[in-house]
């Protein structure tokens, strides 16, 4: 890869700026010689209030800005490879979009500004890189930079790696803060529309984990019509299933639980009445597990991690199942002694028994002393929920 050392005024950078606010991107510059933000670029995610502002104040501070790398794609024309987040920010001040504090912290916009500090900030000097080579090398490069203390994760990785149609389209679906939909997803999936966290969703569910590879093998689709299906029937399926929206919803694996379970019938009021029981039950501690405990049949209470017995109530419990015990010559451990094997009137230590439930959790029994017995090992382990 050749690189030339150039340098640019703002001004210069800011020349015919493009700034789309429904997209959240900057689009060109340089008098149309630049885009801001190739197809392979992450979003903007400077526009905080805080990151764009401390670019300004940099400016003005004197303060360098760092390397910036544009990649030559012909004569006169060039793509940013890095800078992109620091670029949109000046663009974004000098053509009015935010303002920043100034010393009085007064709030001023560039057009307010004194004309020896607009003088100052559009003839503050860039250091750039023109870069040039192969897709493969400008990709390769452009995977190794972080930005501004900000790495690229790994879908904005992906991104740029099988940058083409396909990623155009995917990130104008699930990339843009503007969709409607984005507010009705934000139940079921987390993260940040511009950190590409909705898509690297919707690319994990339809392909079942194998992100890479699908992008890949749809590099070049001019249409993302089974992204969007899946997705959709995904979320459809989660919200027709489920009519309560909880917080613990969001983020669990709704594509996996998908593929396991949406050729199972549910009736949702049903579903709904058991959700608010499970919700209100101060024996289950991971309220997380709940969806897919229920989804599986209200079976495997492990996705629940029900409230174990304490200490203390497994001590008396021990004390006095021993005492009677030993009263009647048979084992502490009731299944033991109902047996005729060796181990009929064997007296366990408390450190070789557990606290189990006389009636299962699941079938109703609660997580106090009086519904407590201790078991040695082997039969609590082999009783499951009998």
């Amino acid at each position: 890869m050749l690189t030339t050392l150039k340098t640019y005024t703002v001004q210069d950078i800011c020349n015919g700026f493009v700034y789309n606010e429904l997209e959240g991107k900057g689009l060109f510059g340089l008098g149309g010689k630049l885009t801001i933000q190739p197809e392979y670029q992450r979003n903007y995610i400077y526009a905080d209030g805080k990151k764009d502002v401390a670019v300004i104040q940099s400016i003005l501070k004197g303060y360098p800005l760092g390397l910036i790398y544009f990649n030559k794609v012909a004569d006169d024309k060039f793509e940013v490879l890095d800078g992109q987040q620091r670029i949109t920010s000046i663009g974004r001040y000098v053509t009015g979009k935010f303002a920043v504090k100034d010393q009085n912290d007064l709030e001023q916009y560039f057009s307010g500004l004194p004309q020896e500090l607009q003088d100052k900030i559009l003839n503050t000097e860039l250091l750039i890189y023109e870069c040039q080579g192969s897709e493969s090398e400008i990709k390769e490069w452009f995977k190794t930079i972080n930005i501004a203390g900000v790495p690229l994760n790994n879908q904005e990785l992906l991104n740029a790696v099988y940058s083409g149609p396909f990623v155009t389209l995917a990130k104008a679906e699930f990339s843009n803060s503007q969709n409607a939909n984005v507010q009705m997803w934000s139940a079921y999936i987390s993260g940040n529309v511009n950190r590409q966290d909705y898509l690297a969703a919707a690319l994990d569910w339809v392909s079942h984990g194998h992100v890479g590879d699908y992008m890949s093998q749809h590099r070049y689709d001019d249409n993302i019509n089974e992204l969007k299906t899946y997705f959709t029937s995904v979320i459809d399926w989660a919200s027709s299933v489920f009519i309560d929206v909880k917080n613990e919803m969001c983020g669990l694996e709704w594509g996996r639980l998908y593929e396991q379970y949406h050729q199972n019938a549910y009736n949702p009021a049903e579903v709904s009445q058991k959700l608010r029981e499970l919700y209100a039950d101060p024996y289950v501690t991971n309220k997380r597990g709940i969806v897919e405990y229920i989804l599986g049949g209200c079976s495997d209470t492990k996705l629940l991690n029900i409230r174990i017995f304490g200490e203390a109530d497994k001590q008396t419990v021990y004390e006095q199942q021993t005492i009677t015990a030993r009263e009647q010559g048979v084992s502490n451990c009731p299944l033991c002694a109902m047996g005729n094997d060796a181990n009929h009137d064997r007296i366990w230590k408390l450190s070789e028994m557990d606290a189990d439930h006389v009636t299962a959790w699941s079938r109703g029994g609660s997580t106090d002393i009086s519904n407590c017995q201790m078991l040695c090992k082997t039969h609590n382990r082999a009783k499951g929920n009998k």
